[in-house]
């Protein structure tokens, strides 16, 4: 079993349904919250391609989608399963690689706590015992086939495939359920390329992983025509003696590699659910300079280390847990592969013949697996769908407020209008300095704002609304991540800023965000001007005034939102917004420990919403 392990988590590119929904999302107004803006579109990684009206039926399925509410919340349901099942995965891999309950456990606790030095330097560390380990099966296998049976070739004929159903019946289709560990991974890791490249994955897979396998199963079904009733233990078995001990630790290595691959993806993978507001606040720390996507969630981290000691004290053999890591790893393929027809009807515009086909051949075979898999789920296999529910309840409640959070914020922002109507009022006192208020709402001001002034009439010289937006593209380039809007009533000055990123996108953690924020909108400034020398000398004055406000003092205004449910809401509706997310608020991060404000220069406002 270590062997179909390892392949299928060194080579499982997690995030598949989030990252083929964010990509939906670019390309259809699929997206559950009004986010889309034209400036959007003026970033160099969106280039988006929309269907052309000559493929009628491409066209007509994005419209469908775009226009039934129903089918949005689908494709979020669906993404957020997926992910859960993964995060499963994640739980169980770990757990499956080792038969001693104690010793397992050992080996799990540490290497979660070497999780914080980065999945970057981890990798690194076992990426020559990979190397070797693929060279030793590859030189095992052929060792194998060359000494026992080399006629055993003859079984990639489809026939014996075809005489073993025959034969078996029932008990070959229950059979499918050990078959899909040595399988699964292969098709899912083209799901999202966010790790690696399309060229290294089709290099590494076709000219090592897959023949090294080939070659390992080969040569242990060479060694079974002699051994047939060694078959619960044929990886062992079919070793040479001298070789027993040096494989049996290269496969502890290997198993703990595979463990690290799905913690490393479950961290990504719930980045990319944070940027889409389906997860509760937590830390990203972003462990590599070079390597975009590695990250480290310490929440998670400790979480996934409780489950798995959990399931292993629980369960204690591999055989249980072996039939829940099967549900969890063809369920979440199934579903990847649903939204990948989605994405060949709606963005790609595949024939419908390639399609079908596609559908017949491909997700058929899925369909299949999963249903013998199934079969054990009151045999552990239930363990995977526990995780998943639980998870699914938190990021369903968390998404479903976050939404309604924005909407009614959308709802109640603060015109311009406004805005000149609360500077210009004569009984609102102004000062110096500058103030940066900080909200979720992409475009328009937020009504803290004028909750803030009612409160306290006083206002700075300089204020900026900043809100942190996340793109449905991999990257937004530096000097496209800042947007600035501007309204000047009299003396005092007013910018909206959005602060965009793309979800493999790392904020510089070691430069101060004030710091960034000023000299880009000094630059803004310069630049909204012109070149003309009157147009410059006003530039100037302003940079000047911008430099002076930054110099007297600068304040960050943060929400300090109270979430209650409207008067006569439901009891469901109460439930999940005065009990389970205000629970999961109060103990995770708030956005402002998120985003590094400054504690001595925070200042907090509060303000109830009644959803």
């Amino acid at each position: 079993m270590v062997v179909e392990i390892v392949l299928m988590n060194f080579f499982w590119i997690t995030g598949g349904t989030f990252a083929l929904y964010s990509k939906l999302c670019r390309y259809a107004k699929v997206g559950l919250i009004p986010s889309e803006q034209p400036e959007d579109l003026e970033v160099s990684d969106y280039q988006r391609e929309l269907p052309s009206n000559r493929n009628t039926i491409s066209s007509k399925i994005k419209k469908n989608f775009e226009q039934s509410k129903f089918a949005k919340f689908t494709l979020l349901f669906i993404a957020m399963l997926g992910t859960c099942m993964v995060v499963g995965d994640g739980i169980l891999t770990p757990s499956i690689s080792g038969r001693i309950a104690i010793l397992s456990v050992m080996i799990l606790i540490a290497l979660f706590m070497v999780q914080r030095f980065g999945t970057d330097k981890v990798g690194y560390a076992f990426s020559p015992i990979l190397c070797v380990w693929f060279s030793l099966i590859t030189g095992i296998g052929v060792y194998n086939f060359i000494k026992f049976d080399p006629l055993v070739v003859k079984a990639i004929n489809p026939k014996y495939i075809i005489d073993y159903f025959k034969r078996n019946g029932k008990e070959a289709w229950i059979s499918l359920g050990g078959v899909i560990l040595s399988i699964t991974g292969t098709e899912a890791m083209f799901a999202d390329l966010g790790h690696f490249t399309v060229k290294s994955i089709q290099i590494s897979m076709g000219c090592v992983v897959y023949p090294a396998v080939i070659t390992a199963y080969i040569g242990q079904a060479a060694w079974l025509r002699y051994n047939i009733d060694h078959v619960a233990d044929t990886f062992y078995k079919s070793l040479p003696s001298a070789l027993y001990w040096p494989m049996f630790v290269m496969a502890v290595m290997a198993a703990i590699i595979a463990s690290q691959a799905m913690i490393s993806g479950t961290f990504s993978i719930i980045k990319q659910s944070l940027s889409l507001g389906c997860f509760p606040r937590v830390q990203v720390v972003h462990t590599s300079d070079k390597y975009e996507g590695q990250v480290y969630i310490p929440e998670m981290n400790y979480l996934l280390m409780i489950g798995c000691v959990l399931v292993i004290a629980t369960f204690r053999t591999t055989k249980k847990i072996g039939n829940a890591y099967g549900i969890a790893v063809i369920f979440a393929e199934t579903l990847t592969s649903g939204f990948l027809v989605v994405i060949m009807l709606v963005i790609w515009k595949t024939n419908i013949l390639l399609v079908i086909l596609y559908v017949l051949v491909i997700s058929s075979t899925e369909y299949l697996y999963l249903s013998a898999v199934l079969y054990k789920f009151g045999n552990g296999g239930y363990l995977p769908f526990s995780f998943a529910l639980a998870l699914m309840f938190i990021m369903c409640t968390w998404n479903y407020v976050h939404r309604a959070k924005y909407n009614y914020e959308l709802e109640y922002k603060v015109s311009h209008e406004a805005i000149k109507d609360i500077v210009t009022d004569t009984n609102i006192n102004h000062m110096g300095g500058l103030a940066i208020f900080y909200s979720e709402l992409a475009h328009g001001i937020p009504p803290i704002f004028k909750h803030y002034v009612d409160n306290v009439p006083a206002l700075h010289s300089v204020l900026v609304f900043v809100s942190i937006k996340s793109l449905p593209v991999s990257r937004v380039a530096p000097e496209e991540r800042f947007l600035f809007r501007r309204v000047k009533p009299n003396e005092l000055y007013v910018f909206r800023c959005v602060v965009r990123y793309g979800y493999t996108d790392v904020r510089n953690e070691k430069e101060s965000f004030e710091k960034i924020l000023i000299e880009r909108l000094t630059n803004y400034i310069q630049y909204d001007y012109g070149t003309e020398p009157q147009q410059v000398r006003l530039a100037d004055e302003d940079v000047v005034k911008l430099d002076k406000a930054w110099r007297s003092g600068v304040v960050h205004l943060v929400g300090e939102h109270e979430i209650v449910s409207r008067e006569g809401s439901s009891i469901g509706k109460r439930f999940l917004i005065n009990y389970a997310y205000n629970f999961m608020k109060k103990n995770l991060r708030q956005s402002y420990s998120v985003f590094d404000v400054p504690h001595k220069k925070m200042l907090k406002v509060g303000m109830t919403y009644e959803l």
